[in-house]
């Protein structure tokens, strides 16, 4: 088994203890003695603490001075039995616009599946995933805004376009940039499987 623990450092306390046993013993006993069997189980934990230190030395790398603050900060928050007890601390750089715009293409992939069960096909040129990954990242909360702005500005707008009869079945829908938005051109009949 794989158990995710998103932002471990908002757990309760407690949490913790919980914890300790697990990653110590392989194994979890709750109130009524009864023990589940972890030592199988891989557990990821993610945290954005220290993740300032990482933003401030955005496209310089993880440098040496950045581990270690980041460090400093893992320490400073989280008790010395509880770190030693895990195998490895990952840092990962921030997400940049190219990465996405990669992210960006996936979901609008998905999107484009949806839609092809009323014979409709979106396609974005490359201004348009520019100006998607650019107004769907935030630096301090990376893509999670991002399937929002996609929700808001592209799948609503078609589903209003659908509605209202100007995106007929079997049309594929151009996405370009126009200005500081997003653009469709609709070709009736352009739908190809």
């Amino acid at each position: 088994a794989v158990v995710l623990l998103d932002e471990i450092e908002k757990a309760h306390p407690e949490v913790f203890n919980i914890l300790l046993q697990v990653l110590d013993d392989g194994r979890l006993t709750d109130s009524q003695g009864r023990t589940v069997d972890c030592r199988n189980a891989i557990f990821i934990m993610t945290s954005n603490i220290g993740s300032r230190h990482i933003a401030e030395h955005a496209g310089f790398g993880l440098t040496d001075s950045v581990r270690e603050a980041v460090m400093a900060d893992l320490r400073a928050h989280f008790r010395p039995e509880f770190l030693n007890r895990i195998d490895d601390i990952a840092l990962f750089n921030p997400l940049g616009q190219e990465q996405v715009a990669a992210i960006a293409g996936i979901m609008l992939r998905g999107l484009n599946q949806r839609l092809a069960i009323k014979r409709i096909r979106l396609d974005f040129d490359k201004t348009a995933l520019a100006l998607i990954a650019e107004k769907g990242f935030d630096p301090v909360y990376g893509a999670r805004p991002l399937r929002r702005y996609l929700q808001r500005e592209v799948e609503t707008s078609l589903a209003k376009a659908m509605l209202g009869g100007e995106i007929p079945e079997g049309s594929l829908v151009h996405v370009k940039r126009a200005k500081d938005a997003l653009a469709f051109e609709v070709k009736a009949g352009g739908f190809s499987d």
